[in-house]
């Protein structure tokens, strides 16, 4: 790494700490999300209670099993190769007499502290066709009852593609449907790395602003524009648990009348004489107030300043009203990436584009994936998976300043000059140097994106007399 690459930080913890929203992943695959203080005790529904002391200074990924309030650590599974044997299932019938143990008595061993091994393992023996079973019909009877019975649990690391996965599980609509891959696609055009500047528009619970930090490792800048006149509370970034020196250096916030250049923040007064201080609580509101100006003051002139990398548009509002307003602020090449659930949305807003030549290939785009079980033998496509992620619309802003040239001018070698019939010139003879004209040249077709490119004609000048 060489010594001009800014240092990325942790943007979180690796162990669980107090005060930090911890996901749990449960027996039947579901995961929940819970905050975990100091001295405090857990609940995790039917699976019981624990104390949060047991938990607190432990890596993330572990598994534990809940005894009388108490975790017990329990070594990571190995993924066991099942062999094929020529067992079928064609032949069982299961009937309600298949299983001996009743409900009652199972009620009855949990209340006697039976651990659930112990039940799952008395139902194994007791079930009339179990021995009939395949191979992997026994490995899915055996996962069924561990859902049904155990008391084990895992902590989640709280990644992006974790924390994005329990989110678009538990609520699709909160996060506009922004799956994982398409999280992902978002962030990849629009360039998200540590040290750049960006604006964001938000209203996915803070899924984009959670990706950008994520990126951004506690290094750059990131303002973002939302409806709220106090900072935005984002729930998603609150999962992420993030360490403040990820989000207090770097993330800032403005509402959509201070991001107005033509807005005069109305705010009490700040300047008062010393006879007009009554009290320390007084003084000490009025430098609240004083401190909270000088910082409203500072975001709003930087974000008029401009220079933007990147625009992340993810927003219920519409999308081409908010690129009128923020698109000025994005410095040239900057990439702007507005995702919507709608594709006629976008299409719109992409036909807009294409009729103005400050943006650059504006390009619409749906992210697809397929899950797979990976798994020794038992490969395939899963049954279930999600419609879409929502529909993505990129493109590039240009400079559209006609008298603009990229190229400041030529370096000219003195001591290897010729004239235009390839003599050398003697010294004193007049010469005629042909005049560079930058001439811009946008070419459209139906068939293609807007393209633009810089051509350099060469004019000679008349002879002079």
């Amino acid at each position: 790494m060489s010594a001009s690459t800014p240092l990325q930080l942790d943007t979180r913890s690796s162990v669980v700490k107090s005060g930090n929203t911890v996901l749990f992943r449960l027996p039947n695959g579901d995961a929940k999300a819970l905050k975990v203080d100091k001295d405090s005790t857990v609940s995790l529904g039917r699976l019981g209670l624990f104390y949060a002391n047991e938990l607190i200074g432990e890596p993330f990924g572990r598994t534990y099993d809940i005894v009388n309030k108490k975790l017990k650590l329990l070594p990571p599974r190995t993924l066991a190769d099942i062999e094929d044997t020529d067992a079928t299932n064609e032949l069982i019938n299961d009937g309600e007499f298949v299983q001996p143990l009743t409900g009652d008595e199972i009620t009855a061993l949990k209340q006697s502290g039976t651990h659930a091994s112990d039940i799952i393992k008395l139902q194994i023996e007791q079930h009339a066709n179990y021995s009939l079973k395949t191979e992997y019909s026994k490995e899915k009877y055996k996962k069924r009852k561990e859902a049904k019975y155990s008391k084990t649990f895992t902590t989640i690391e709280p990644t992006l593609f974790n924390v994005c996965e329990y989110w678009f599980n538990k609520d699709q609509d909160r996060v506009r449907d922004i799956r994982i891959d398409a999280l992902s696609q978002i962030l990849h055009m629009a360039n998200i790395r540590p040290g750049g500047r960006y604006i964001a528009v938000d209203d996915a619970s803070g899924l984009i602003v959670s990706g950008i930090l994520e990126r951004m490792g506690g290094q750059g800048r990131l303002i973002t524009i939302s409806n709220t006149d106090s900072p935005p509370a984002y729930p998603i970034m609150v999962t992420m648990n993030f360490n403040d020196e990820t989000v207090t250096p770097v993330l800032s916030s403005l509402n959509w009348a201070t991001a107005d250049e033509t807005h005069t923040p109305l705010v009490p007064p700040v300047d008062l004489s010393p006879d007009q201080i009554k009290s320390d609580r007084q003084k000490s509101r009025i430098n609240k107030r004083k401190a909270a100006l000088d910082l409203l003051n500072s975001n709003r002139e930087e974000l008029f300043a401009g220079g933007f990398d990147s625009l992340i548009i993810a927003s219920e509002y519409d999308p081409w009203s908010i690129l009128e307003r923020l698109v000025p602020y994005v410095a040239f090449s900057g990439s702007i990436v507005v995702q919507s659930p709608y594709a006629q949305i976008l299409s719109e807003v992409q036909t807009k584009m294409r009729a103005l030549p400050q943006y650059l290939g504006p390009s619409l785009s749906q992210v697809w994936l397929r899950r797979y079980q990976v798994l020794p033998g038992r490969t395939h496509p899963m049954m279930n998976t999600s419609g879409t992620g929502g529909f993505i619309l990129h493109a590039i802003k240009v400079n559209d300043d006609e008298t603009a040239t990229g190229m400041a001018g030529f370096r000219r070698h003195k001591s290897a000059a010729k004239t235009s019939n390839g003599t050398t010139p003697t010294p004193g003879a007049s010469t005629s140097t042909p005049t560079l004209v930058p001439v811009v040249v946008v070419a459209e077709d139906d068939a293609m994106d807007d393209v633009a490119e810089t051509a350099m004609d060469e004019v000679e000048p008349e002879p002079s007399t």
